[in-house]
């Protein structure tokens, strides 16, 4: 299913998450990276957030911190990408509804939590404890791919990074605006969202937010306070506009 739906004015937030639920991932992970490389971007970027006493993450210390930051999706710029997504519920097979924003014209997006880890692994100065997960792309979604979000500590020193690693490419975009304006202005709005998310983490660590909570509608909206524009009732949406 990549239908994709043009429309004016403020969404039906509900209607299009429940949605989701019958769209599947738009890609085959057997033809994407590792596997497969020629054609996707692959990215990782990486920011050192401080340090905390070593050993495993603190109570209420600064790795904890940083990971309920990003499980809210708290880190992304509402400039660029927004999130709804159902809670409570569990973490993997949660859908959210990502509305990319540029100008005057809205993106929403399907992707699904597809994977979560906890673990303590080996990393370039010792042993770290990584906490994350990640997300796939769904079928309508401008691109294709997979992406990582999760908080490193390393044991011995403290030290803790927040980490995102991706492969992505294009979808087929059959919308001949929609195709031009991804051509032109998609991968650097793409870098300087990861750029953006590195140091919105950090800047929401000197004064984090509250933990979000659902509307009434049992939505959380995120990043906390991302709410409707002045104009948000005269912009175009385009509604999965992957092919």
């Amino acid at each position: 299913m990549s239908t994709s739906l043009v429309s004016f004015g403020r969404p039906d937030v509900p209607a299009a998450l429940a949605d989701l639920h019958q769209r599947g991932v738009n890609f085959d992970e057997r033809d994407a990276p590792p596997h497969a490389t020629e054609g996707w971007h692959q990215d990782r970027v990486v920011v050192d957030l401080g340090h905390e006493q070593p050993g495993e993450p603190v109570p209420g210390g600064l790795a904890e911190t940083a990971g309920e930051l990003v499980n809210s999706y708290e880190f992304s710029d509402p400039r660029i990408l927004r999130a709804a997504y159902r809670y409570p519920g569990d973490l993997v097979g949660r859908d959210m509804l990502l509305e990319g924003r540029f100008l005057f014209l809205r993106f929403f997006l399907g992707v699904r939590i597809v994977s979560s880890h906890d673990k303590l692994a080996d990393g370039p100065n010792g042993p770290e404890r990584r906490i994350g997960w990640s997300y796939a792309t769904l079928d309508g979604h401008l691109e294709q791919g997979l992406l990582r979000y999760e908080i490193a500590k390393e044991i011995d020193t403290g030290r803790v990074e927040f980490r995102i690693i991706a492969y992505s490419r294009w979808s087929p975009i059959r919308n001949p605006l929609v195709w031009a304006g991804f051509n032109i202005f998609g991968r650097r709005t793409q870098l300087t969202w990861y750029h953006h998310a590195m140091t919105r983490l950090l800047r929401l660590l000197t004064d984090p937010p509250p933990t979000p909570t659902p509307d009434a509608d049992g939505i959380v909206r995120a990043p906390t306070g991302a709410g409707p524009g002045r104009f948000d009732r005269f912009v175009i949406r385009f509604a999965h506009p992957g092919h």
